[in-house]
């Protein structure tokens, strides 16, 4: 397994300001770097506190690119239906040639009925414009003189500049959340897998993921070359007791945020999304202790957690890459510091293959 971190902020300014909050993600980079994780990323959203302190990713990133040297850097996820598709493959390009060539680049379809509104764009619409923002862009980053004739976007020729550092162009991950067949045409694209284990069945996910690994090698793509990352809260102390308490707090927050920006669900319907308007009830019967025991939430004391990862392993495979959540802002700075160095100096080095 490989490890990095991820940044969800879930505040807002009854919480604490998006200065403090950057300012605190910005030295856990830092320590990201010095304690040797895999990568640093960070979500889009917008308006809710669900996420809504990152409503662009590359910005972010571009900071933590010129405090770093070594972990790579990824969108987890940006949305190409709320830009232009050469807006964002310049924007990706230049921060992978600022970076050095560490981008790794996520993008997904968004959920939130709310955000699709304030774009003006119909949601009914995101699975199509998602396609062709994608396929444009990665034209974008790979080819000269390009022109493009699709339902939403008509261009060129154009030649992008500057080219993206890494060639033909940066790693492309598909970040998904329940859609089995997001998974099945992400294999068939050879595009790398991101998804979330905490809002599925374990079976689930499993199938999701053999789907997935069946349709990248029948479509020919490299063998073994596929990434996969996998997203889970994390909170880890000495004291098994002490971490399960912040964790629930953390949860709870978390489930409060959700909440909020899933409401209108309640009252939108999308055959792009079916079966989405249960995710109102969902995130009223979130449960904090049904999750840890069924190991969607990394939370304990060192020993707890590598016995977590042992099962996690054992259900999907050990050459994934885990995305850890660990600052969503509603616990403190140190407690984000303590769970990652716990995580790198107790933990990870007892697992096979330790840091990669």
């Amino acid at each position: 397994m490989k490890f990095g971190i991820v940044f969800f902020p879930t505040v807002g300014p009854a919480d604490k300001s998006g200065t403090q909050y950057f300012d605190e993600a910005l030295c856990l980079v830092d320590l990201a770097e010095e304690l040797g994780f895999a990568h640093v990323k960070i979500v889009e959203h917008y308006f809710f506190p669900y996420g809504g302190y990152s409503p662009d990713p590359v910005t972010f990133l571009a900071a933590a690119a010129g405090r770093t040297r070594r972990v790579r850097l990824g969108t987890s996820a940006t949305i190409p239906a709320f830009q232009h598709p050469v807006k964002l493959a310049g924007k990706l390009a230049m921060l992978d040639n600022i970076s050095g060539g560490r981008v790794d680049a996520a993008f997904g379809r968004a959920f939130l009925p709310d955000e699709f509104a304030a774009f003006g764009i119909p949601i009914d619409e995101s699975k199509d414009r998602f396609v062709e923002s994608v396929t444009a862009i990665k034209r974008l980053w790979s080819e000269e003189d390009v022109v493009f004739e699709g339902r939403y976007h008509r261009f060129g020729p154009v030649t992008l500049l500057p080219r993206p550092a890494q060639q033909p162009h940066p790693p492309v991950f598909v970040t998904t959340a329940r859609s089995a067949e997001s998974c099945a045409e992400a294999g068939r694209a050879g595009h790398n897998l991101q998804t979330v284990p905490n809002v599925m069945a374990t079976e689930e996910l499993q199938d999701r993921l053999r789907t997935y690994r069946a349709e990248w090698a029948a479509a020919g793509h490299t063998p073994g070359a596929e990434q996969i990352h996998l997203t889970y809260p994390c909170v880890v102390a000495e004291d098994g007791e002490e971490a399960r308490r912040k964790g629930r707090y953390d949860d709870d927050r978390n489930t409060t945020a959700i909440r909020a920006a899933v409401a209108s669900w309640a009252t939108t319907r999308s055959t792009a999304y079916p079966g989405y308007e249960n995710l109102v009830k969902a995130t009223q019967t979130s449960h904090f202790e049904s999750k840890l025991d069924g190991n969607k939430l990394l939370i304990g004391s060192p020993e707890q957690v590598r016995g977590q990862l042992e099962q996690i392993s054992s259900w999907f495979g050990d050459d994934l890459t885990l995305s850890l959540g660990v600052h969503s802002g509603h616990l403190s700075f140190e407690d984000a510091a303590t769970t990652m160095r716990l995580m790198a100096e107790q933990v990870i080095p007892k697992l096979k293959g330790g840091l990669a």
